[in-house]
């Protein structure tokens, strides 16, 4: 009786080995087993002109999300409107999973609670697919300005109201919305002007012709370096590695200021969760690249990486942190 019964144990057991063997065999193990996806070429779109961080950061992953699909991953930039126009492409593209969009702070945070009329939703038309990193601002002021630390910035302010400057790549850039947060906690008049770009801005407060400004950290390192700019505070939770005698705005005296910009990457609403998995387990692994982490570190770009659900919930938190600034300066773009 004993032997019978281990017998067709045995035989049942093999029986649910070669049924779950079976079952296992039809179930894909990523995205292109179940969809076919990929079988032509991705396109990459950057929201911005050619040769600044998105764009470079876009054409890095790029290539390497090439290789690891075993397909063509090409970079188109549809720059305009503080990165609208080319978000706005995404968002009306097919959800097919081949067409992808490297976005920002300014197109996917601050946009969205300055401009009424803008183009697309920036959460509801897009699916999150990973957060990048996030690039630090450093406040900056000429190399022989009488403003040694942000408190005399800050007391001078308050001395003499509207007479303190400070410089922007743009109305509705971060570098912007970083002044505005500064008026709003410290409670300081503060003149904004605006310039087409970073770097004419980075040389206007180097010539003296204005206060301050916060510039991310890639395009100033060399300045500071050089001594032809003097850098203040960074606009971190943490000190920056490339500028570790900097201190915080915290330690500086601001209390809770953090304006980071970040990248990240989004496919249109309603691609498939397969594939947006896929992606964002291969950009992680990007991430990890040595390469890669050479580059990102030389552009000043903290590695997050993360899951889809992180990225959602970050780019929700920063919306609603600008739409408070963005209120009390009484900022908006049309």
């Amino acid at each position: 009786m004993t032997a019978i019964t281990e017998t067709t144990l045995m035989k049942f057991r093999t029986t649910i080995a070669t049924l779950f063997l079976s079952l296992a065999a039809c179930i894909p193990f990523h995205a292109s087993a179940q969809t076919g996806w990929p079988s032509k070429v991705i396109t990459y779109v950057v929201p911005y002109p050619a040769g600044g961080t998105t764009d470079i950061l876009g054409r890095l992953i790029a290539q390497k999300l090439g290789q690891a699909l075993h397909t063509t991953v090409v970079v188109e930039n549809k720059p305009g409107a503080t990165g609208a126009i080319g978000s706005a492409f995404v968002a009306r593209a097919p959800a097919d999973g081949y067409t992808l969009l490297g976005a920002s702070t300014a197109s996917h945070a601050i946009n969205p609670v300055l401009n009424a009329k803008l183009p697309y939703d920036a959460i509801r038309s897009f699916e999150p697919v990973i957060l990048i990193g996030t690039i630090p601002s450093v406040l900056v002021v000429a190399a022989d300005s009488p403003y040694r630390d942000v408190q005399a910035l800050l007391a001078a302010a308050k001395k003499k109201p509207g007479t303190v400057s400070f410089a922007s790549g743009g109305n509705g850039t971060i570098l912007q919305m970083s002044g505005e947060l500064l008026k709003e906690q410290s409670h300081v008049k503060l003149n904004h002007v605006p310039y087409k770009g970073d770097v004419p801005a980075i040389q206007d407060v180097m010539a003296g012709h204005v206060d301050f400004m916060f510039a991310p950290t890639a395009p100033i390192l060399a300045h500071v370096k050089g001594g032809k700019l003097r850098a203040l505070a960074v606009a971190t939770r943490s000190r920056v590695a490339s500028l570790p005698t900097v201190p915080t705005m915290a330690e500086a005296g601001v209390a809770n200021f953090e304006a980071e910009q970040w990248q990240a990457v989004f496919a249109p609403a309603g691609t498939p969760k397969e594939i947006v998995q896929r992606l964002n387990v291969e950009i992680n692994r990007i991430l990890q690249d040595r390469e890669v982490v050479a580059h990102l570190d030389e552009l000043g770009v903290t590695i997050v990486g993360g899951t889809s659900r992180q990225l959602a919930e970050h780019q929700k938190a920063d919306i609603a942190k600008w739409a408070k600034v963005a209120k009390a300066a009484g900022v908006t773009l049309e």
